[in-house]
């Protein structure tokens, strides 16, 4: 009887002191669970596309606006939007992890969540490989590491199989534009930034100091671009790229070098972005080859 009383014992302690789930996340601090988490708000329309990649979109019960993809996403309720989320509506459903933007979520709120107890994992990718270690966390945060590395070893070969294809390619000059008015574009520390190089290109704006900077017509006249990419706000190919015909004389208008990529895979931090980084790829690739956009 003693030794039986001691088997369960032993059992009974061991189940208990079973290590926690622990991650680091993308602000350096120490994130703990001691279950794993099933029932996730999502704060940025990334993080709802990198949990579903993860195989993990089963466990959101909230998502803010514009959180499409994939269609599934569509059907969960919405928190607000990332820039004004609803602290009420997310207290009622009761998450045991939230998933924010530190760079769209307001801080003050998704501290006054934390206040409250709740726990919150700060999500805020930058290099292309950063999306992958977002769902491997994601995936041991909620105790389904394989379905998450699997995504991330997907992600990670294909990423390297576009390395590997573009990596000793001729320089193309490159003007990324984010946005017409204010004219924004971004830097080499920003993902497009990054998608750029990889691509075999050299962004014309890489060394200012902000991730998304506003810049002047007459700063990127003067570094005449052989290439100009847009992206906008919807899937639609943006009016403004083509008023960049108005200059005759730079080097992407008078070779037809004007070319248009959806935002939705190359501005959100998602597996999707080695879609939107394939066309660019493959724009700088056509200007090698002398082709018109």
């Amino acid at each position: 009887m003693k030794a039986g009383l001691i088997v369960t014992l032993f059992i009974l302690f061991a189940a208990t002191a079973l290590p926690a789930l622990e991650v680091i996340d993308d602000i350096g601090r120490p994130l703990q669970l001691e279950q794993p988490a099933t029932r996730i708000i999502s704060l940025a329309p990334h993080i709802t596309e990198n949990l579903f990649a993860a195989g993990l979109g089963h466990l959101l019960v909230g998502v803010v606006s514009y959180s499409d993809y994939p269609q599934q996403a569509q059907s969960i309720p919405r928190v607000g939007a990332y820039n004004n989320i609803n602290i009420e509506l997310i207290i009622s459903l009761q998450p045991d992890l939230i998933i924010a933007w530190k760079e769209g979520n307001q801080r003050q709120q998704f501290e006054k969540l934390e206040a409250l107890g709740l726990t919150i994992y700060v999500n805020e990718p930058r290099a292309l490989a950063d999306i992958a270690t977002s769902m491997r966390h994601f995936g041991i945060l909620t105790g389904q590491e394989e379905s998450a590395e699997l995504a991330s070893r997907d992600f990670l070969d294909r990423l390297a199989a576009l390395q590997r294809q573009y990596s000793d390619k001729e320089e193309i000059s490159v003007f990324y534009q984010a946005w017409n008015r204010p004219l924004l574009t971004v830097n080499d520390r920003q993902s497009i930034g990054r998608i750029i190089r990889l691509c075999g290109g050299r962004n014309i704006f890489a060394e200012l100091p902000t991730l998304s900077p506003q810049v002047s017509m007459e700063s990127v006249i003067a570094r005449d671009p052989q290439v100009i990419i847009a992206s906008g706000m919807s899937e639609s190919r943006p009016e403004w790229l083509d008023d960049w015909k108005r200059w005759p004389f730079l080097q992407a208008v008078k070779h037809d070098h004007l070319f248009f990529v959806p935002p939705d895979i190359i501005q959100r931090h998602s597996p999707r972005i080695l879609q939107g980084a394939a066309l660019i790829c493959h724009a700088l690739q056509q200007v090698r080859e002398g082709l018109p956009g």
